[in-house]
């Protein structure tokens, strides 16, 4: 690692990204080699392996654990950090299952971040301490084996689960099936109350868990 640590910026706000990439270089030490405002952007940068670390937004076009993914199978050497408001534990595991290096909520402070981000380069992980905590203690909870529930879905409702966990929106989920985007999200509204989860991400880590289970 060179003594300057490069950086990558993905984040389709504009204006956060260039606060991040200022308050890095104010700072010091510190090279912004590369930004992008979606997944697409992500790959395309991480396929010209000038970054140290790169560091993803989740709520982007293409989503960023999906991008981190896709990277991380070509580039398993890239440092990854998640930088997300989302504090939700089924993303932090997903993230991490992945293979993301680090996992860091927005509101951090920009010294912060910069000590974290020379830790990563250097080749350490690290997980917001809040998100950890709560991790640990929902995997110290009775499992209520959520997994199960997936036996509750129909054929047309698990192959549209599987398409959403391969990462694919509804618009192109809708395409792949020929269907319309609206009938879509009316499966995706049903399948949610099913699973008795939030969010996609949710459901898509136990389609994830229910295939490693099946295996």
């Amino acid at each position: 690692m060179s003594a300057v640590v490069r950086i990558t910026i993905v984040d389709d706000h504009p204006l956060f990204r260039e606060g991040v990439a200022r308050s890095l270089r104010e700072i010091g030490g510190f090279e912004i080699v590369g930004e992008g405002a979606t997944a697409a952007d992500a790959e395309r940068l991480a396929g010209n392996g000038q970054q140290d670390v790169m560091l993803l937004d989740i709520s982007m076009p293409g989503g960023g654990l999906q991008a981190a993914a896709n990277i991380l199978a070509k580039y398993p050497d890239q440092k990854i950090v998640i930088l997300t408001v989302s504090e939700a534990s089924a993303d932090l595991a997903l993230a991490l299952k992945t293979g993301v290096r680090g996992y860091v909520l927005k509101g951090v402070r920009s010294s912060s971040l910069a000590d974290i981000l020379k830790c990563i380069a250097a080749g350490e992980r690290y997980v917001s301490p809040m998100l950890s905590a709560q991790l640990l203690n929902e995997l110290m909870q009775p499992a209520t084996r959520k997994v199960d529930l997936i036996g509750q879905l129909s054929d047309r409702e698990i192959g549209i689960l599987s398409l959403v966990a391969e990462g694919l929106s509804n618009k192109e989920a809708a395409k792949r099936l020929f269907l319309q985007e609206k009938t879509i999200k009316h499966h995706m509204t049903r399948i949610l109350a099913k699973l008795k989860v939030r969010n996609r991400t949710e459901a898509a880590l136990l389609m994830h868990e229910s295939k490693t289970k099946a295996s």
